[in-house]
């Protein structure tokens, strides 16, 4: 390698809620000698981030362009509305929109919910962030429904939140450049659908190679070894014997 090459490294986007932390133990268990970056954006700005080249690969939330983009789809989130503990919709299980209906239900410009129609009365002005709205609803101005991730990223000791059981969910996906699919990438790939090491996808160039020279390799023929029984008799080693019926004595005049 001379000093102008630079040594590899994998960088990984993820958006706020997502917690990438067991697949980045996994990549750097199996790949050592490979960095992995941590790219910290807001759900607005991952695609820019992918497209650019500013990471190779993204945990990011559906949709994505799939013009552009591939993605695997992850898991998808249970919505929750945050409220005050000593909010009345604190009081059930569970909830839904319309509950909701004679509240202020705050929609911040980074609302990462698709909704057809939004539950509750709207605020006066929108809120910048999710982070603000949380403010806001802990003030007593209102209430928020976002995926459950993001009440727990924003926890606060005075807000608690019930899922919404009829409200739109967020989806998140592993998503990167369709034309941009690397090796590293790849690799990923195998990590987030849990493919073990010996997988031959999921696995660096020098695993498969090391997996493909070995002798017992899955379609290998093995020769027996010496002592060991041959297939036409367990027993001996020997052919066996032709089956049929064995002659009766003759009796002697």
């Amino acid at each position: 390698m001379t000093g102008s090459e630079e040594s590899p490294s994998f960088r990984l986007a993820y958006v706020p809620g997502v917690t990438p932390g067991k697949w980045v133990r996994t990549w750097n268990e199996r790949l050592p000698n490979v960095p992995l970056h941590l790219v910290a954006v807001s759900a607005a700005e991952a695609s820019d981030a992918l497209r650019d080249g500013g990471a190779d690969a993204g945990l990011v939330r559906l949709p994505v362009d799939r013009t552009v983009f591939s993605a695997i789809p992850l898991y998808t989130e249970t919505s929750v509305v945050v409220a005050p503990k000593d909010h009345v919709v604190t009081a059930a299980e569970e909830v839904s929109a319309e509950d909701l209906a004679d509240d202020i239900v705050l929609h911040p410009l980074d609302d990462v919910l698709d909704w057809e129609r939004r539950p509750g009365r709207p605020a006066i002005e929108r809120p910048a962030t999710t982070a603000d709205a949380i403010e806001l609803v802990a003030a007593g101005v209102g209430l928020l429904v976002v995926p459950q991730s993001l009440a727990r990223l924003h926890h606060r000791r005075d807000l608690t939140y019930r899922p919404v059981v009829d409200a739109p969910q967020s989806s998140v996906a592993l998503s990167w450049p369709e034309d941009a699919t690397t090796d590293l990438v790849e690799d990923f790939i195998g990590i987030v659908r849990g493919r073990t090491v010996n997988s031959t996808r999921g696995r660096t160039p020098q695993q498969a190679q090391a997996q493909r020279k070995r002798p017992d390799a899955v379609g290998a023929r093995r020769k027996p070894t010496a002592g060991q029984p041959s297939r036409k008799n367990p027993r001996s080693g020997s052919a066996a014997p032709k089956s049929g019926k064995r002659g009766k004595p003759r009796r002697r005049s």
